[in-house]
């Protein structure tokens, strides 16, 4: 791959959870607000920048018998100190996330970038590999966020942004609420790429 392809793949053709259909239990847990969805997508960017760089440099090192051990103890480790960091400056916040930052390490996004990707490239690739599909998945959280919010409590980050005779439509806001939404922006994304004559087959 390029570099402009590295940059730009997980933005839309790798777009978590829409394209690679991965991350979704924090895409379903988190975004009943748009503050939840982007809070935990640019704790990931964090996360996955940083083990993609670090699991870039020690590629030769660590033996492979024992790489995936290796990756999920630098991981752990990227998420102990987003959790300090969060619940140092942004207490509000980690108490709405809750289980879902320890969770992170466990997160099939991060875990699946460090073998397919930062396992077999240079640290600068890897650590723009981590930005694109970071950015991407933020972009996910957030777009689900914005919606359910707005649809289900008519407010963006808290904010009204409805009418005033505007009544909420709460069942957004729940879990089953969630599944439809995802449902239908990863069905009208399918739909538009297929009229584009994209192929989306992984390998």
């Amino acid at each position: 791959m390029t570099f402009k392809q590295v940059l730009t793949h997980g933005l839309w053709r790798d777009l978590p959870p829409f394209r690679l259909v991965l991350g979704l239990c924090p895409s379903l847990a988190v975004t009943s607000t748009t503050e939840g969805g982007l809070g935990m997508g640019l704790a990931v960017v964090f996360v996955l920048v940083f083990s993609n760089l670090i699991i870039s440099a020690l590629r030769k090192v660590i033996p492979d018998k024992v790489r995936i051990a290796g990756y999920i103890v630098i991981i752990a480790t990227l998420v102990v100190l987003v959790e300090m960091a969060m619940k140092a400056y942004f207490f509000p916040l980690s108490q709405k996330l809750g289980i879902y930052i320890p969770l992170i390490v466990v997160n099939c996004i991060i875990l699946g970038r460090a073998e397919a990707f930062a396992s077999r490239n240079p640290m600068v690739l890897s650590m723009v590999d981590g930005l694109s599909v970071g950015i991407g998945f933020t972009f996910s959280l957030t777009l689900v966020g914005s919606i359910r919010e707005i649809l289900g409590a008519g407010t963006w980050f808290g904010m009204p942004v409805m009418w005033e005779s505007y009544e909420p439509f709460e069942f957004m806001v729940k879990a089953p609420g969630a599944f439809i939404c995802l449902g239908i922006l990863l069905g009208l994304m399918n739909a538009y790429s297929r009229r584009r004559g994209e192929v989306f087959i992984q390998t």
